[in-house]
């Protein structure tokens, strides 16, 4: 691992399926994540040609990208069309294309990488081109908005990249100039990622040069990068076992055979012309290439339906377990349902249980009255209203009342004595007069509240004072 501070993707093979690679993602020393799913195909699926898919790793149905890439096939020489009259037909061994094309949807566009053989001193190198501009450019015009992407333009500038081999199993990516209208721009070469192309494959980009990369489509470069380096990989660097999923004596003679002899573009066909006049009459009975391909084709299509009976068989199983779990949860819902139904029945006879004791405990007294409205709410008995004719008279109040508001009206007085008496004494027989009456007029006029003479905080009456206003209140009582 080049640094841990670098987004980086490893590819663990999956331990359920070994077609399948999981990527995962890892970016400044963070836990791994599933990211990608690089699936490949049953051998049976894909006869004679190498697929690869790059999908979601939580979704299959969700591809993001994938590879298809058909062999081409050798010509028998004269040599091999002796050898195929004596012993049977020569096998044909299968050439890599020095093309492959990358296939992104979502926008959908189409990536060639090209190899470029080394010479002296030079290694093999991978080169391929991302638009600049990938997505369609915003418009208000519903046509616009309602009409499909069109294909990128050739006018758009393209960036170039070139994987190139670092070592035996390792590969660097390079950003080596830009294409506009055809025309090539050289540039220093800007590096992206890193390869290293072992059992477990680790892909590294280089975040310190993707701010001078001017890709509007930074996921599609992403997954072009991850696309082409495992085919890469698998076909040149670190080749797999059979890649075209060949069958019989074609798979044992396939290898690494560049594009450098003429060669058919069509799987393998008749021998040529020349080689059917070098036959011996004595040559034994051979079977035609007529009869080889059709019987051929008859094996394949026997293969193709066995391989359609084994799928129906295994969608019918899922969906047998698929019913089966349904059932096996509505019974559990079934029973969660009634196991709840019962605890809330228990739980009301325990309540109306403890009611009852209680009733019989405590008796029904107080629990009769109804209301008016409802006949079978508790009647509450009605509340007494004050001033009520019927009622007994407010007592008076002990002894005399303090005026303690300068707004307080006093009572009425009692009969004036004549006006020589100035001492509040009777003038018929010399006595006193006692009362509210006596007190206000020993007292003198009304200048303004009691309570302040009373308080004495103002200065008021005298000891003495306070001793007769006591014998006034018993006399009055008593």
């Amino acid at each position: 691992m080049l640094d841990e501070s670098l987004p980086t993707y490893r590819f663990k093979p999956s331990s359920e399926n070994p077609l399948n690679t999981i990527l995962y993602f890892t970016h400044n020393g963070s836990d791994p994540s599933a990211e990608y799913l690089v699936k490949r195909p049953a051998p049976s699926a894909a006869a004679n040609q190498y697929a690869l898919g790059l999908l979601d790793p939580q979704n299959g149905a969700v591809i993001y990208g994938e590879v298809l890439l058909k062999p081409e096939w050798t010509q028998p020489t004269l040599s091999a069309a002796e050898v195929r009259a004596n012993n049977g037909p020569a096998p044909q061994a299968p050439i890599i294309p020095d093309t492959f094309a990358l296939s992104l949807y979502n926008p959908d566009q189409t990536v060639p990488v090209k190899l470029h053989t080394g010479s002296w001193g030079k290694s093999d190198s991978w080169e391929f081109e991302i638009p600049e501009r990938t997505f369609k450019l915003p418009s208000v015009s519903r046509i616009d908005q309602e009409a499909d992407s069109p294909p990128v333009s050739e006018l758009v500038p393209k960036l170039v990249f070139r994987w190139k081999r670092d070592g035996r199993k390792d590969m660097t990516c390079y950003m080596t100039g830009k294409t506009v209208a055809g025309k090539n721009s050289k540039e220093p070469d800007i590096t992206v990622a890193f390869f290293r192309g072992k059992n477990d494959s680790i892909l590294t980009i280089y975040e310190p040069n993707m701010a001078r990369v001017e890709v509007e489509d930074r996921k599609g470069l992403e997954m072009a990068l991850l696309l082409s380096a495992e085919v890469i990989r698998d076909l040149w660097v670190n080749p797999r076992n059979n890649p075209f999923n060949l069958s019989g004596a074609a798979a044992q003679s396939s290898g690494r055979r560049r594009n450098t002899s003429p060669r058919a573009t069509t799987p393998p066909g008749p021998i040529m012309s020349g080689a059917l006049g070098n036959q011996r009459p004595s040559s034994p009975t051979r079977t035609s290439p007529t009869q080889t391909s059709t019987n051929d084709t008859a094996r394949r299509q026997a293969e193709i339906e066995a391989e359609t009976q084994r799928l129906k068989a295994m969608v019918a199983e899922e969906e047998r377990q698929a019913r089966e779990r349904e059932k096996e949860e509505e019974k559990r819902a079934k029973k969660i349902q009634e196991r709840e139904d019962k605890e809330r029945r228990k739980r009301e006879a325990e309540v109306e249980a403890e009611t009852e004791r209680l009733r019989r405990e405590f008796g029904m007294s107080g629990q009769e009255y109804t209301s008016p409205t409802s006949p079978t709410s508790p009647r509450l008995p009605p509340r007494p209203q004050l001033g009520v004719p019927g009622l007994p008279p407010r007592p008076v109040s002990v002894g005399p009342m303090q005026m303690s508001s300068p707004y307080f009206a006093p009572p009425p007085q009692q009969p004036q004595a004549p006006a020589n008496s100035n001492s509040g004494n009777n003038a018929a027989g010399g006595k006193k007069r006692h009362g509210l009456g006596g007190l206000f007029q020993s007292a003198g006029p009304y200048t303004g509240p009691a309570a302040a003479t009373v308080s004495g905080l103002f200065g008021g009456r005298t000891e003495e004072d306070k001793r007769k206003k006591v014998q006034k209140k018993r006399s009055v009582h008593f």
